[in-house]
């Protein structure tokens, strides 16, 4: 059985890492490389960096910053925000990237992301669906989910369900699922979401949004079905340490790489 993986998530704006709620009320969290330094060496498993203020912006990803995070860490690395193109999709993964987030430009192109896979691999391409809930009629009274870009700003009018189903038949080789319903609440991850769309896909789904504790993540693995779990404030604010979910995850059956683990792979990496 695959192991599951626990992600820290670096929210990044202006070359800081900041939290807030559904992504205002921004706090400024500190360095982007410093964190992931920390925590490659607390066995987190990989690192996402969201350039959070490039599509709102209309800018590119910050490359030095992107390059600065990429040295001083030594797990496998997702930066999205900003990647409009294939030339600066090369352009991340040549800054230091191992696997590059496409979220407002594969929406407003979708055929970006077969463009990406057929280029550079569906491993190294990560859909990213910001995801809010509606209430709407249809087979028995199911509840919907609307797509948001630009950083949570715009309300697409997709439904988060098929865009899903879509962005995995065009060629990405993950979908990180955030609720913005939950995002920075700590009420937990929103499972009926992720169940749904875990579902649909054969692709890992990434669970983002909500975590307060370790059985959160063991709820958005058990009950939602995700491949890999992430969180962002519990981990910055040390509310609760990589090891400390790792060992509830690891206690509830879930196949975890334990920090033991973490920490010989990082001393030979």
């Amino acid at each position: 059985m695959l192991r599951r993986r626990v992600i820290p998530c670096l929210d990044v704006a202006d070359g800081r890492v900041v939290k807030g709620t559904r992504f205002v009320d921004l706090i400024d969290e500190g360095d982007p490389a410093e964190l992931a330094e920390r925590y490659a060496r607390e066995g987190a498993d990989e690192i996402v960096f969201l350039d959070i203020s490039a599509a709102p912006q209309g800018r590119a990803t910050l490359l030095e910053v992107v390059t600065r995070t990429a040295r001083r860490s030594f797990v496998p690395l997702t930066v999205g925000g900003g990647v409009r193109t294939p030339h600066e999709f090369r352009d991340v993964l040549r800054a230091g990237a191992d696997k590059v987030s496409l979220n407002t430009a594969a929406v407003a192109d979708p055929t970006l992301v077969s463009r990406c896979a057929a280029r550079f691999g569906r491993q190294a391409v990560v859909v990213a669906i910001d995801a809010r809930r509606r209430n709407r009629d249809g087979a028995l009274g199911a509840r919907a989910w609307d797509v948001l870009v630009r950083g949570g700003r715009e309300v697409t009018g997709l439904d988060a369900l098929e865009w899903a189903q879509r962005a995995a038949e065009l060629g990405a080789g993950e979908l990180l699922v955030t609720s913005m319903d939950r995002d920075g609440t700590r009420s937990g991850y929103d499972t009926e979401l992720l169940r749904r769309i875990s579902e649909r896909v054969h692709v890992p789904v990434i669970a983002s949004g909500g975590a307060a504790g370790p059985d959160d993540f063991v709820a958005a693995v058990r009950d939602g079905g995700a491949d890999a779990v992430l969180a962002a404030s519990i981990f910055h604010r040390r509310i609760h340490t990589i090891a400390e979910v790792k060992a509830v995850m690891a206690a509830a059956g879930l196949p975890v790489r334990t920090v033991a683990a973490a920490f010989a792979t990082g001393a030979t990496a």
